[in-house]
């Protein structure tokens, strides 16, 4: 049904303007007739923030912004599905253009703004679909125009616990404007003390929710240190390593597109991002597990992840090219390298490398 699904669906996405094509995916993905997963191969299984994850391979937040398909996206393989990143109140986003192909470089840009349907929408749909199973974790941001944004973190926890799988706390994007001083210390600190303590204050009534911070790449590795000790006197659950990037390669052929602001995503990220999931990796010495992100396009790039620190990993620019097949190629290159290493599962090789990469000349 994938490989049906990419073959009529990509060439014409990939006519439309970038944006134009996301909504027809999701479209194209509230008709896919009802049904069950495929079962993952047993050797993927993994457990993380006291979840059980099917296989690793997880949607990145930004693809179901508005919690719209994620029972599709676990019917055609997914081992999880973030939704959001949401809003407290709806959000337009910024002015359109706002989402770029670089398909020389097998990248995105993106300045989109979290633009969603906010809170109250997105709740109904995931209260909706609670009985269905499958691990949906909820992305949470404040609204670019709010008065307190930490008060809008805790607001989301406070509505989502219910229906939420696990939470991510996204302070990494680089298209609201501020939102990244987040991750400075102080701000940090005082962010995950109020989640952690409106968490700890439903979870009576909602359950356990894991709760998870996303950081950006372009973080120096002074601000890591302090990043990674905050999260780990603040106990939480996981990191995500990591969102876009602001930084340019030299690399990149289309010189032209990437002079567009906002987000880098896609195969131009894996060097970068994949050496701070290292980075991260050595800092948390096992307090908490990673989600690497970034760059992702092979079952060789979501390994390269693996060894350098990431439990499990996600994917979302590369589908712009080479399909949802990606996620079931990414799933069997991961298990031919197990039986060829005469290994059971991957948590034998997470971190494997990351000493080595840590050691590497600084990816340009």
């Amino acid at each position: 049904m994938i490989r049906a699904f990419d073959t009529f669906t990509l060439p014409l996405l990939r006519r439309l303007d970038a944006e134009d094509a996301h909504r027809l995916a999701i479209s194209g993905l509230r008709m896919l007739p009802p049904g069950k997963p495929r079962p993952s191969d047993p050797q993927l299984a993994v457990r993380a923030f006291g979840l059980n994850f099917p296989n690793p391979v997880g949607m990145a937040a930004g693809f179901d912004k508005n919690a719209e398909v994620p029972d599709a996206l676990l019917r055609l393989g997914f081992g999880f599905v973030e939704v959001g990143t949401l809003t407290p109140l709806p959000q337009a986003g910024n002015p359109r253009p706002r989402l770029f192909r670089l398909e020389r470089d097998s990248a995105v840009i993106n300045r989109m703004g979290f633009n969603n349907d906010g809170a109250e929408m997105a709740l109904r749909r995931l209260a909706a679909r609670a009985e269905h199973g499958g691990i949906v974790g909820v992305n949470v941001g404040s609204n670019k125009d709010s008065a307190d944004r930490i008060a809008d973190y805790v607001r989301l926890i406070e509505l989502f616990a219910p229906v939420a799988s696990y939470f991510t706390v996204n302070v990494s994007s680089p298209n609201t404007p501020g939102l990244r001083n987040l991750q400075q210390p102080a701000a940090l600190d005082d962010l995950l003390a109020r989640v952690i303590d409106a968490r700890e204050r439903v979870r009576k009534n909602a359950g356990d929710s894991p709760l998870l911070l996303k950081i950006a790449p372009d973080l120096t590795l002074g601000e890591l240190d302090d990043v990674v000790h905050i999260a780990r006197s603040r106990r939480v659950d996981g990191m995500i390593v990591g969102n876009t990037t602001i930084s340019r390669p030299a690399s990149l052929r289309d010189q032209v597109r990437s002079k567009e602001q906002g987000g880098l995503s896609g195969r131009p990220l894996l060097r970068l991002s994949t050496r701070m999931v290292a980075e991260t990796y050595v800092r948390a010495e096992g307090a908490f597990p990673l989600i690497g992100v970034g760059g992702i396009d092979t079952g060789g790039a979501a390994l390269m992840k693996i060894r350098a620190g990431a439990t499990l990993i996600q994917v979302y620019s590369s589908l712009v090219y080479k399909g949802l097949g990606l996620v079931n190629d990414i799933k069997a290159d991961l298990v031919s390298t197990l039986r060829r290493t005469g290994r059971d599962h991957l948590s034998e090789i997470v971190g494997a490398d990351a000493a080595t990469i840590t050691a590497e000349p600084w990816p340009e």
